[in-house]
């Protein structure tokens, strides 16, 4: 199985505090993985670190087979690693066509020049209607993104990932602040994008056990930073050191 997104003993340091302790981490294609651990795990951290947000103090971050640690934030997304934001992250006063369009300018980045009009690109304008049709939001294309509910922002915010044409998408938390309909939505729409082949490989960074074990096929634990458990779901969530780090909010001895 080909490896999509691997790291070798990813180290990252804040003063006194050891963020990310030698974290190896391997995304297969074909895969959604999860990434669990308690409040202050360095979840985060890794984040940012695999997106080019912070550089490594130690390790490297490889990418489709490249080494991307050096890389800027904007290289690694050009090169198809493409996160949401656990915190909503939209432009709101732009339509909901608006917000995603930047985005898919940026998978055409090729083709996209300063100098015309935004409406002869047409190959553009036909990514973004696909990706709002996907997403089941072409009903609110001209809405402005401040003005939809909080479920459909959350959808959005994958629209706009998907507009930059990704090849790893990394999911922060999609469904924290939605409501058990709204996230049963988002929860079907992933399972939807992954089946029918539109994105296959995926990171997801999630507290709700439910939507983790519902879309999962293996699962990273992080506690303090370092990898305490990786394998199957099942495996890990039948694990006692994971139930036990999780009930105690972290830090449990081996």
């Amino acid at each position: 199985m080909a490896e999509v997104l691997r790291t070798e003993g990813l180290v990252k340091r804040f003063g006194g505090l050891l963020a990310t302790n030698h974290v190896d981490f391997v995304l297969n294609e074909g895969e959604i993985k999860g990434l669990i651990g308690p409040n202050g795990a360095g979840k985060t951290t890794f984040y940012n670190l695999i997106t080019g947000i912070y550089r490594p103090d130690e390790g490297k971050v490889f990418f489709m087979g490249e080494d991307i640690t050096a890389l800027r934030a904007d290289q690694i997304c050009r090169k198809g690693l493409v996160r949401t934001h656990q915190i909503t992250s939209v432009f709101p006063k732009l339509s909901v066509f608006e917000n995603v369009r930047l985005a898919a300018q940026v998978g055409f980045a090729e083709k996209v020049s300063a100098f015309r009009d935004i409406r002869t690109f047409r190959d553009v304008l036909e990514h973004v209607n696909q990706i709002l049709e996907l997403i089941d939001l072409i009903y609110l294309k001209d809405e402005r993104a401040d003005e939809i509910s909080q479920g459909d922002q959350r959808l959005l915010e994958v629209a706009i990932a998907l507009g930059s044409k990704p090849k790893a998408l990394l999911l922060d938390e999609p469904t924290a602040g939605l409501s058990a309909k709204e996230t049963g939505t988002l929860v079907e729409k992933i399972h939807g994008l992954f089946d029918d082949g539109i994105i296959r490989n995926i990171v997801l960074v999630e507290h709700d056990i439910e939507v983790l074990t519902g879309l999962a096929h293996t699962i990273c634990v992080l506690n303090y930073g370092e990898v305490i458990k990786d394998g199957p779901t099942r495996e890990v969530c039948d694990d006692a050191r994971v139930q036990e780090v999780y009930l105690c909010g972290g830090q449990v001895n081996a």
